[in-house]
């Protein structure tokens, strides 16, 4: 099983029963260890919140946090190459490059098309 970095998008999928959900959990499923900037937890519990939908005990289950110890400066410029990110996304994206500079080994999943053409075009595996 590859190791993955997981994006809200996926997270937010499933606590609200998207039709994408079915897609994002079997992803989750698959992927082992499942790697995500704490940035994950505020975006969906933001997204909950917004909804006035209580956040599941085992929504973050399995995650493995990421916590940079330096700037991402060279990960951020990097991922803005392929085209223009919003900040969050940007921010996944060189986290996930921080873990993975050569993009080969770790996949990326999310359910967001610009950062998923983004991730790709860096090397990243998008299932």
């Amino acid at each position: 099983m590859a190791a993955a970095y997981v994006d809200s998008s996926c997270l937010v999928a499933i606590a609200f029963g998207e039709p994408s959900a079915r897609k994002a959990a079997k992803a989750l499923r698959s992927h082992s260890p499942l790697l995500a900037s704490n940035l994950v937890e505020a975006e969906v519990r933001a997204a909950l919140s917004r909804e006035d939908t209580p956040v599941g005990s085992d929504i973050f289950e399995g995650i493995s946090w990421v916590f940079p110890d330096r700037a991402l400066s060279a990960e951020l410029q990097r991922a803005l190459e392929p085209g223009r990110l919003r900040g969050a996304d940007l921010w996944h994206v060189a986290c996930a490059l921080y873990l993975d500079p050569t993009a080969s080994e770790l996949v990326f999943l999310s359910l967001d098309v610009p950062q998923q053409r983004t991730a790709a075009a860096l090397g990243f595996k998008t299932p």
